[in-house]
């Protein structure tokens, strides 16, 4: 699937003109930059741009959808047989995928926690998410509750620097219930130990019951978020790609097929396994180091509704 040119005329001046403006006030791309990235002039890059402001497209986001991204939503939902799916516009080769894919799914959590109907949200943890909350307006949630899928505690005793559930509930004044423990255990006696401790019960009770879950997503790849936070070894590793891990959602790590392994660290992974039957799973990735767990993760049904960016969906539809 290739990037439509700006000459198309199947594709409306405005759309390029959205998808200038995403990229100056959202990737903080120069005029030359986005000349570059659309392959136009300088002089028609900073006409679009104006285009944009003039029309009344941009705000704190980009007002219009682009008819790219609404084809690869659509192409994604039919793919994969998901319930929602959300693209963000690409920022370009060069850009921190996730800044923009943060900008853009801050309202879509913004709009859960606007609803009347009080929920209960399972939270994962990592970096896309903590990059979201951060952009996400105050909200009056107080109704809701979120609660951790997962241990906060990184290997050294302190809080993981990625735990998000205490972010969100100042930005939603929403009560939280995090999961006060390792995400993964060192051992299995340690893991039973902490299963019988009654408030990591009652958090896992109410995770599991949550109305939605909201997670990223882990590569295994040698920058694995789980590796390099320290939480497994570089043998423990090595073993789960060996057997073939692809990614892992809340610790929990699975194959090619969307499988979760049978493996030591899975035994001692102590947050809530999801998806858990009737429990829809948000889950918010981009970037090409996440395509492979995303599409393993899609090819087991463990994914209800994506949000992702247009690169990242690009390779994804590729047969």
């Amino acid at each position: 699937m290739n990037r439509p040119s700006v000459d198309d005329p199947d594709v409306s001046p405005r759309d390029w003109a959205a998808r200038a403006a995403w990229l100056s006030y959202v990737g903080g791309l120069t005029q030359d930059q986005i000349a570059r990235e659309l392959g136009i002039s300088r002089q028609r890059a900073q006409r679009l741009v104006a285009r944009a402001a003039a029309e009344g497209l941009v705000r704190i986001s980009i007002d219009h959808p682009i008819v790219a991204c609404l084809e690869m939503e659509r192409d994604l939902k039919t793919r994969f047989n998901l319930d929602r799916a959300w693209v963000s516009p690409s920022l370009g080769p060069d850009a921190d995928p996730v800044r923009g894919v943060a900008v853009f799914a801050a309202p879509v959590l913004e709009g859960i926690f606007q609803s009347d109907e009080p929920r209960t949200v399972g939270l994962g943890t990592g970096r896309t998410l903590r990059a979201v909350i951060e952009q996400m307006q105050r909200i009056e949630g107080a109704h809701h509750k979120l609660v951790a899928l997962n241990g906060n505690v990184a290997p050294d005793g302190s809080a993981t620097a990625y735990e998000v559930i205490v972010r969100l509930a100042e930005k939603t004044q929403a009560p939280q219930y995090p999961l006060a423990i390792p995400l993964i255990a060192r051992t299995p006696d340690e893991y039973e130990l902490y299963m019988k401790l009654p408030h990591v019960q009652a958090s896992r009770t109410l995770a599991q019951a949550a109305d939605l879950a909201i997670v990223g997503i882990g590569q295994t790849s040698d920058d694995a978020p789980l590796f390099v936070d320290g939480f497994i070894s570089e043998a423990e590793l090595e073993d789960l790609r060996s057997v073939g891990a692809a990614g892992e959602i809340a610790g929990h790590v699975f194959d090619m097929e969307g499988r979760f392994l049978d493996h030591s660290v899975n035994d001692r992974t102590m947050g809530v396994r999801v998806p858990v039957a009737g429990m829809p799973l948000c889950c918010i990735a981009a970037g090409r180091k996440k395509v492979t767990a995303l599409r393993a993760a899609l090819a087991g049904g463990l994914i209800d509704q994506l949000i992702t960016d247009e690169e990242t969906a690009r390779h994804l539809l590729r047969a």
